[in-house]
């Protein structure tokens, strides 16, 4: 096999691998937020505000990250996206 060939097979191997990790990490969460009420009859997929405060509710629309009250982790570096 050509050296390009090799390559692209890697990456592509290296991208299934990171789609299945993921999606098991999507799981893992979805059934966390249903575990901890997060999740409610509003709709699938859809989260419950309505007693978050203002700051809660900035920190997930800005940045992803889930109040730790609800079993989002104890600290917020390690669920936030792009470790801003």
């Amino acid at each position: 096999m050509d050296i390009k060939n090799i390559v692209v097979v890697i990456l592509l191997v290296a991208v299934l691998i990171a789609s299945v990790v993921q999606t098991f990490q999507l799981n893992e969460l979805q059934s966390r937020m249903s575990a901890t009420g997060a999740a409610t009859a509003m709709g699938a997929g859809q989260i419950d505000t309505t007693d978050w405060t203002d700051n809660e509710k900035m920190n997930y629309e800005m940045h992803g990250t889930i109040p730790a009250r609800f079993g989002g982790g104890g600290s917020a570096g390690a669920s936030m996206v792009g470790g801003c």
